[in-house]
C-alpha cells in the first residue's frame, strides 16, 4: 500500500496552524501493534510529518511531534505500516488528543 498519494499531497499543507485545531490529513497505523500516527502536515522537502503519535500502550507517551515517511516505509516486518482508507478528514488534533477517534 502506498502511504502517501497524489490526493494526500494535494490537501495536505506544508504547515498547518499553530494549535490543536489543525485538521488531521491521513491516519497510518501498524496492524499488528497499538501505534498510529495522524498527520497534520507533511514537509515535502524532507519527507517529516508533524502530527500526533499515539502509542496505544501508556498515554504518557503520545506526544505532538514529528515523524518521517521514510521510517514508515521502512517497517516491514512483521507486517508493513498502513494507512487508514477511511480517514475522515475533518478530525482535528485535539480530537484525537482527547480520544475521541481511533
Amino acid at each position: 500500500m502506498k502511504l502517501l498519494t497524489k490526493e494526500i499531497l494535494a490537501k495536505i499543507p506544508s504547515k498547518a496552524e499553530d494549535s490543536l485545531e489543525a485538521r488531521v490529513y491521513v491516519k497510518f497505523f501498524h496492524p499488528m501493534m497499538r501505534w498510529t500516527w495522524y498527520a497534520s502536515e507533511y514537509d515535502k522537502t524532507h519527507g517529516i510529518f508533524f502530527g500526533y503519535v499515539k502509542s496505544g500502550i501508556d498515554p504518557s507517551m503520545d506526544e505532538l511531534g514529528s515523524f518521517s515517511l521514510k521510517d514508515l516505509e521502512s517497517v516491514r516486518k512483521p507486517l508493513p505500516i498502513e494507512r487508514d482508507i477511511h480517514w475522515d478528514d475533518k478530525t482535528t488534533l485535539r480530537q484525537v488528543q482527547n480520544g475521541e477517534v481511533h
